[in-house]
């Protein structure tokens, strides 16, 4: 409770509300999994395996509910708070909050166990920060084509996205030519460059990442 009213202080009713939601969702499936597929053991008794796949799993769906502003509860809170209030990314931030706790269990369980714990942490924030940037990811597709027309024609009406075009000039020919600019997502990319391969070979194309779009059809501010 006290970390929930300091995410309401700090992050406001919307975020915590995602965060209740997805808190009492996430406790609902683990209840339905230890009812119904319950486990006396270890898959294994390999421990680095089951650390690997114990970590990168609830990682990588902490990360989807990281990337719409909310959070499963606990510590994850402050780690909301510190990604923003500082320049610290969201799997950093969970690297500084937990850190402590971690470290603490080479004092109660163990050194063995208290680094295990501290290389699960370390996993954990490497990889929601790595899911997030990839879910994140556009493509800024720059076109240079004499079909500049009905590239654009397909970008807007097919794709439904927009793009921004400016005059240019060819360094060594001098000739007058169109620039496209235009972000996409992956798949919409790998539409466009095939429209374009079969509308004009000849085109040049430059299909740089995105790490992140913030605008009308992607994140807000």
């Amino acid at each position: 409770l006290a970390l929930i009213g300091f995410g309401l202080t700090f992050l406001g009713a919307r975020s915590m509300g995602a965060t209740i939601y997805s808190s009492l969702t996430l406790s609902l499936f683990v209840w339905l999994l230890e009812r119904f597929f319950p486990m006396t053991a270890p898959f294994t008794q390999d421990t680095f395996l089951e650390l690997w796949f114990s970590v990168l799993l609830p990682a990588a769906g902490s990360a989807i509910v990281f990337n719409i502003g909310a959070s499963t509860g606990g510590t994850d809170i402050v780690a909301m708070v510190l990604a923003k209030y500082t320049s610290l990314e969201i799997g950093k931030a969970l690297l500084v909050s937990d850190f402590l706790i971690a470290a603490s269990t080479l004092w109660i369980y163990g050194v063995r166990t208290g680094l295990y714990c501290l290389l699960g942490l370390i996993i954990k924030s490497t990889v929601v920060d790595f899911v997030i940037d990839n879910l994140n990811t556009r493509k800024q597709v720059t076109i240079i084509s004499h079909a500049h027309e009905a590239i654009l024609a397909f970008i807007t009406q097919k794709l439904n996205r927009g793009a921004t075009t400016y005059a240019a000039s060819g360094a060594y020919t001098h000739t007058a030519q169109t620039i496209i600019l235009t972000v996409l997502s992956r798949r919409e990319a790998m539409l466009l460059r095939n429209f374009i391969r079969k509308t004009d070979p000849q085109a040049f194309l430059t299909i740089v990442n995105s790490s992140e779009t913030i605008g009308k059809g992607f994140r807000a501010l």
